[in-house]
């Protein structure tokens, strides 16, 4: 029966995620206080206390299917954004908002437009509707809008936009934005993935594209600023026909209920997120001012993590794991000389950097300029 399957489904390549603590623990014989994991852009204070004290408070409702239309979290978003609940869906982590997308607007033969070096569940979702994922060039590591805006065919249907992108931290300017979206085919449906949007100190605006009932949906998440990456929240904001279409796709109670809690109290803890922001931008600065120091090339980064080219990436990964360090190797990504490093607390950045400067002493680093 496996071998049943559709032809583009055996030939995926499953999305390999960042490996635990716990895992690291059972393979190297460490305990779990010693390692640290800077793998996997999470948010190293945690959820909001607010969060925390709601969720806990739905833990005693566990017994109750959740809301699910997710009437409250819904609006709140809408509120805090200027938009209608009709153009907000939720989804388990904004992952599953892509797979709507798919569902909605994909079939066989379609083509998808991404940039070379972004995030590879775009490409995963593509080959999982049996489309093709068309990768364009991205100089410096930054996703090339006319690049893409070329490379859209009679058979493109879906344009993704990762804004800053992962895993090279780029951001491409309101200007490019905008002359992209001036020039895009009616056909197409243009995805704006703004999972790392709170990080930036000055973002473009895309939601005047859902104002103006164009053919987008801007995702976001709870995962990252908000520290909610173990309970799988994110949510899609689009016209409402689209927001419509995609609401269709779900399953029921798709957002669990505690997820949900801790997303809404979140949401309005400016507090939290400044300090997220401060301690990544603090971080952030320490680990490009040491890679600089290093020798290191790395790639200027907007969000909550760098990417750094340390020449072998995949032994440079290995030699960290038997260190407790626990970061990304970039192999899949088409980037073997590279890592991918989340900034964590302080502490946790100054122990990463000192275990790097050891494997440079002693000679595991070979990253000379590009």
């Amino acid at each position: 029966m496996w071998n049943s399957a559709h032809a583009h489904v055996l030939n995926l390549v499953a999305y390999e995620p960042g490996k635990p603590v716990e895992e690291l623990a059972r393979e190297m014989g460490l305990e779990p206080s010693q390692i640290i994991k800077l793998a996997s852009n999470e948010n190293p204070l945690g959820p909001s206390p607010a969060a925390i004290a709601a969720m806990r408070g739905m833990l005693e409702r566990s017994h109750f299917y959740p809301d699910g239309g997710g009437w409250a979290l819904r609006g709140a978003i809408a509120e805090k954004l200027g938009l209608d609940r009709a153009n907000v869906i939720l989804g388990n982590g904004s992952n599953e908002i892509i797979e709507f997308i798919g569902h909605a607007f994909l079939k066989p033969g379609d083509e998808v437009v991404t940039a070379k070096h972004a995030f590879a569940v775009y490409t995963l979702m593509a080959q999982l509707f049996g489309a093709k994922a068309i990768e364009v060039p991205d100089p410096g590591f930054t996703h090339d809008l006319d690049a893409m805006l070329a490379a859209i065919t009679p058979r493109t249907r879906q344009v993704f936009i990762a804004n800053p992108n992962n895993p090279t931290g780029t951001m491409v300017r309101q200007d490019a934005i905008d002359r992209f979206m001036e020039r895009v085919p009616e056909h197409v449906l243009v995805i704006f993935d703004e999972a790392y949007f709170e990080f930036l100190d000055h973002p473009p605006d895309t939601l005047r594209f859902v104002r103006e009932g164009r053919n987008v949906v801007v995702m976001r998440t709870f995962s990252k600023i908000q520290g909610l990456a173990n309970l799988r929240i994110g949510y899609g904001l689009a016209p409402a026909k689209i927001a419509g279409v995609l609401q269709k796709t779900r399953q029921p109670f798709n957002a669990n209920g505690i997820a949900q809690a801790g997303a809404l109290a979140g949401l309005s803890d400016e507090a939290h997120m400044r300090r997220t922001r401060e301690l990544t931008h603090e971080g952030r600065e320490y680990l490009q001012r040491e890679f600089a120091a290093m020798g290191l090339e790395f790639v200027p980064s907007f969000a909550n993590f760098v990417l750094v080219r340390v020449g072998d990436g995949d032994a440079v990964f290995q030699a960290l794991l038997k260190r407790g360090v626990i970061v990304r190797a970039m192999r899949s990504y088409k980037l073997p000389e590279w890592i991918r490093v989340s900034v964590g607390t302080m502490e946790q950045n100054q122990r990463f950097i000192s275990e790097l400067a050891a494997l440079r002493a002693a000679g595991a680093l070979n990253a000379g300029p590009a």
